[in-house]
């Protein structure tokens, strides 16, 4: 067995919900794959919207043949969707507000995917004579879901995690250990400018 290395990174700024990158979201796609151009990577996963296929695709070509992988698992759903008295009183109303709008057919898949993203993405590796490096480029959800479970914090404490876009969290799964967040949210390879989209204009720090 050996450790595995997950390198989460949200797809870059993009136009819409549904659309491709814009300008800066390229910018920042190229500069995420300059950064992880030390890193063993044997793949890059990424999900199958736009935002995330472009994201990725300019991230590896930043690389040196690390093969793309199209992944259900690493695309745009809400992971877990908690009950009432699982919350703490205090913030309750504002998560299940939230999540109100969540279907019900939305909470199945979503729950399932997750499970399939933790199948494919986390734990160490169980065969092979070396540790795994492997990039999984994402949306904010699923980035929250991962940290969330590798700390064993509760299923509903995703909701209070977020990430920028093109923003770098790496988690190492090694043999026989906890899992440990070795970064979270990372922008540092992206000039100020390029920092801290995707975030609330609130939740922006210098």
């Amino acid at each position: 067995m050996h450790d595995r290395y997950v390198y989460l990174a949200r797809h870059g700024e993009a136009t819409s919900e549904e659309g491709g990158l814009t300008d800066a979201g390229r910018r920042q796609a190229a500069l995420l794959g300059q950064r992880l151009r030390g890193v063993p990577l044997t793949a890059v996963h990424h999900g199958p919207l736009p935002r995330a296929a472009q994201t990725a695709r300019l991230v590896a070509e930043q690389l040196d043949g690390v093969p793309l992988r199209v992944s259900e698992a690493a695309g745009d759903y809400v992971p877990y969707v908690p009950e009432r008295d699982e919350l703490p009183a205090e913030v309750a109303g504002s998560v299940l507000a939230r999540l109100a709008g969540v279907s019900a057919d939305e909470r199945a898949r979503g729950a399932e995917l997750a499970r399939r993203a933790g199948a494919s993405f986390t734990g160490p590796v169980l065969e092979g004579d070396a540790p795994r490096h492997e990039l999984v480029v994402t949306h904010a959800f699923l980035v929250a879901w991962l940290v969330c479970a590798a700390l064993d914090a509760p299923a509903w404490r995703w909701t209070g995690l977020t990430a920028g876009n093109a923003a770098l969290t790496v988690i190492r799964y090694p043999p026989g250990r906890p899992a440990g967040v070795l970064v979270h949210n990372d922008v540092s390879h992206l000039p100020d400018e390029l920092r801290w989209t995707g975030f609330p204009a609130a939740l922006r720090t210098p």
